[in-house]
């Protein structure tokens, strides 16, 4: 059983920072790529940043210069440094990896998300 869990989220006021933190835990054998994803009311949920294994980040436009991803092999867990928040950044936050787990004799592939964290930028 893989779980996901969030932390950090929060009301800040605009120009404000935030941290999130979302950690893997369970029969882990591996993990590629982990990610960070928003849903605001009435929209779709939209990817905010990914950060594979190996290799470079991307970001959405709406993001860039603010917001920087990184993550924590040794600890299975991904961030997201959240600074100079906008209104409109307002949304609940979603952790998401593409795990492999031990599932009885065998290695699953499988793709994960959190429960989501409520992130509020207001005065």
């Amino acid at each position: 059983q893989v779980q996901l869990v969030e932390s950090g989220g929060g009301l800040v006021q605009p120009g404000g920072s935030l941290r999130l933190s979302c950690a893997a835990s369970g029969s882990i054998f591996s993990i590629r790529a982990m990610g960070w994803y928003r849903q605001a009311p009435g929209k779709e949920r939209e990817l905010v940043a990914a950060i594979p294994s190996g290799g470079s980040t991307n970001y959405a436009d709406s993001v860039k210069g603010r917001f920087t991803i990184s993550r924590d092999n040794a600890k299975n867990t991904v961030y997201l440094q959240m600074n100079s928040l906008k209104p409109e950044d307002t949304a609940v936050y979603y952790c998401n990896a593409d795990i492999s787990a031990h599932y009885k004799s065998e290695i699953r592939r499988g793709n994960y998300w959190g429960q989501g964290t409520q992130v509020t930028v207001s005065s």
